[in-house]
């Protein structure tokens, strides 16, 4: 029997995996554990999309495009410079999220406390995505900091987390079933 289109190939079995330039790398590496963590955001994000409204919808079906092409970009690093044109990040997405955080929040009262992950379904799962992002972002500028990492890229990772906040706060009805903390509610 002749098997065609494996998913597995073998090639990672003993820890290793390649960047999009062929170089092998441990499957722990700063690099992947970035890139990886911004395939965690995406799957959250997917999560969201199933009981989103459809104006979030769109929004985060093209976020979750970008979050591909963000992944790519991380899995290919500057230096040395690869020997195709990568493809990399670009200041017109950070700006199409800067864009969309401001139409959504000019439906949004302004806060008068932090708001806790839940309400809506969407929302609370916008808020899963917000936190891995942060998490992302953080390697992402950890990366930064040991090798050259687009300027845009991190950047993008900042302004996603903004927008998946504001985006949580538009799927709970506007603002409307914010779950809002209550410091020391509980004390006793």
């Amino acid at each position: 029997m002749v098997v065609l289109n494996r998913i597995y190939t073998k090639t990672g079995d003993k820890g290793e995996t390649a960047l999009v330039t062929g170089v092998r790398v441990p499957k722990d590496d700063l690099r992947i554990a970035c890139y990886g963590t911004v395939d965690e955001t995406n799957a959250c994000v997917g999560l969201a999309r199933l009981t989103a409204i459809s104006q979030l919808d769109g929004m985060l079906a093209r976020i979750q495009n970008d979050l591909f092409d963000l992944g790519s970009d991380l899995a290919t690093p500057e230096e040395p410079a690869p020997k195709f044109q990568a493809l990399r990040i670009v200041e017109a997405q950070v700006e199409r999220l800067e864009n969309e955080i401001d139409e959504m929040n000019a439906y949004l009262s302004p806060l008068n406390s932090f708001v806790l992950p839940g309400g809506a379904p969407a929302a609370a799962h916008l808020h899963l995505a917000r936190t891995v992002c942060r998490r992302a972002e953080r390697l992402a500028v950890e990366l930064a900091r040991r090798e050259k990492v687009g300027e845009a890229a991190v950047k993008y990772l900042n302004r996603l987390s903004d927008h998946l906040f504001v985006a949580s706060r538009f799927a709970n009805d506007r603002g409307a079933k914010d779950v809002l903390w209550v410091p020391g509610a509980n004390r006793g």
